[in-house]
């Protein structure tokens, strides 16, 4: 399946590739308030995960999604996106 051609209004999700800020485990990591001259606890690589696809724009061909590990969201280049497949959601069970 290709991004361009997602039906509006279902849920899909993809694999994806980002350069961000990562931990020394490779997890994203975002630096909040810092001071001018603060070294970021990060340092730049490319991540990859699995998102939830919220905002598409075809035009630019980039998609906003939210990642399912760490919950930040990232936009895209379709380019930079693989395995597109529908999302099944169920309840969660409680404990």
């Amino acid at each position: 399946m290709d991004i361009k051609d997602i039906p509006a209004g279902e849920s899909w999700g993809c694999r994806f590739r980002t350069t961000t800020f990562l931990d020394k485990e490779g997890t994203p990591v975002q630096a909040n308030s810092l001071s001018m001259g603060q070294a970021h606890p990060g340092t730049p690589g490319e991540y990859e995960g699995i998102g939830v696809i919220q905002v598409r724009d075809t035009e630019a061909e980039r998609v906003q999604l939210q990642d399912v590990e760490t919950l930040r969201v990232f936009t895209v280049e379709f380019k930079d996106c693989w395995d597109i497949d529908t999302i099944e959601w169920t309840e969660a069970e409680e404990a």
